[in-house]
């Protein structure tokens, strides 16, 4: 889905005892909040920001924006929640 776009694949603050594996973050995502429709996106606006961030040059071994330090899989969920680039913005909060 996402793939790593950066070519030094540690996060500046963030030692390796701090990785995140990506069955953390779908655990994250079985959150009750994340299945209620006033927080989050659609599923086709789910994976439209996904495949837009796939192709940005910040995101960090296909997980973590190096603008904010999201995890990209869970604020692109947000209805609220905007790409932090804001001289390339790639998707927008949802009214």
């Amino acid at each position: 889905m996402i793939q790593q776009q950066h070519t030094n694949n540690r996060c500046r603050g963030c030692g390796p005892q701090y990785e995140v594996t990506e069955q953390q973050i779908d655990r994250i995502l079985l959150a009750p909040m994340f299945q209620d429709e006033a927080i989050v996106v659609s599923k086709q606006e789910y994976e439209q920001r996904l495949g837009l961030c796939d192709g940005c040059e910040k995101l960090l071994n296909k997980q973590t924006c190096l603008l904010c330090g999201c995890f990209v899989r869970v604020s692109a969920k947000y209805r609220s929640k905007s790409c932090p680039n804001l001289s390339d913005r790639k998707w927008s909060a949802v009214e």
